[in-house]
């Protein structure tokens, strides 16, 4: 251990993306390839000597503690846990969760080193994993608050990758059996299990995939968003993705960019923004009242008919890319010119 093929998938798939800034120490993790990334996992994360490590993904993340800082995370699976290296920047970006994470130890003006957060999920307490929509992300869920995780990946390979590896993480963990039904039936068992595209695992952890419900209250939300849509049936979500909207920083030494997550959907007639709770819903079953904020929150919304021209950076992935509309005050010009024109 371990198999040469591992040691290089694990070096390949070592790459931060290049539109998300990391701290330094996150960067030496980075930097790391092969033998040296397995060493350092033994040497400074791995819990137990007996572990392997089995995956390596970079994502940002979001805790359910703290739903509003979203930060970049090196995702380590191994055959014990699943770990989170944190950017250390996170550990004091929400000053209001300090009970969150021990920082009584934590002296960061007197060291001489950058210091990375660990967050630990160990796979004996996990319990399910919902997969967004589209498989644009995930998240997994434990047994407390503390132990909900959303990984952003943006990309439905990432997710998928993670995902078969996961379960097959999860298949060498011995658990007791859950009790069977007396008369089992084949056919119905399995019609039970996939009517909420819900799959449970032998190692019983629920893996949940969104069901046409979910495509059909997000049609609902940009129906009504939608001026004179009357007709739900004619309405097609053409395309649904998690991405950045750019904002550009005024006045700062470098040029720099303020990236904000926002689900972008695109209808037959329609282009939206969302703000989207990546992290609250569906609700935990410890939850004892609902989140604070509504799923999706319309951030902005044109009309197709009203946008000039699309221009493309020439970056390689990921695409920048910027829509010029030619709206005035979202007034329809020829209708009213006609209406003027022909009287009533």
């Amino acid at each position: 251990y371990p198999s040469e093929f591992l040691m290089q998938k694990l070096t390949e798939d070592n790459q931060i993306p290049v539109h998300l800034h990391v701290s330094v120490s996150l960067q030496y993790v980075a930097g790391l390839k092969g033998n040296d990334l397995v060493e350092f996992f033994h040497g400074n994360i791995a819990e137990v000597e007996n572990e392997e490590l089995r995956h390596l993904m970079w994502s940002s993340v979001l805790f359910y503690k703290t739903p509003n800082v979203e930060v970049m995370a090196c995702v380590l699976l191994s055959t014990k846990a699943i770990y989170f290296l944190l950017d250390d920047s996170f550990i004091h970006a929400d000053e209001h969760q300090s009970d969150f994470w021990n920082k009584e130890n934590l002296d960061y003006d007197n060291s001489s080193f950058h210091l990375s957060c660990c967050f630990v999920l160990k796979l004996n307490d996990l319990q399910s994993v919902n997969v967004g929509l589209f498989d644009q992300y995930f998240r997994i869920t434990g047994h407390s608050a503390d132990h909900i995780v959303t990984c952003l990946t943006r990309d439905s390979y990432n997710t998928h990758t993670f995902i078969q590896q996961l379960m097959a993480v999860l298949s060498l963990l011995a658990r007791t059996p859950s009790p069977e039904p007396v008369d089992k039936d084949f056919y119905s068992e399995f019609g039970r299990k996939m009517e909420n595209y819900e799959l449970i695992h032998s190692s019983r952890v629920k893996f949940i995939y969104p069901n046409e419900e979910e495509i059909g209250d997000l049609a609902f939300l940009v129906a009504e968003k939608m001026d004179g849509l009357t007709n739900l049936q004619s309405l097609n979500i053409l395309l649904y993705v998690l991405g950045f909207q750019v904002n550009h920083v005024e006045g700062s030494a470098q040029n720099t960019s303020l990236l904000q997550p926002k689900t972008l959907i695109l209808t037959s007639s329609d282009l939206f923004l969302f703000d989207e709770d990546y992290i609250s819903y569906p609700l935990p079953e410890f939850a004892k009242e609902p989140p604070k904020r509504d799923k999706y929150q319309l951030a902005d919304g044109r009309r197709i008919r009203d946008l000039d021209r699309v221009l493309m950076g020439y970056q390689t992935y990921p695409q920048a890319l910027t829509f010029v509309f030619d709206d005035v005050q979202n007034q329809d010009l020829m209708q009213n010119l006609t209406l003027d024109h022909f009287g009533e």
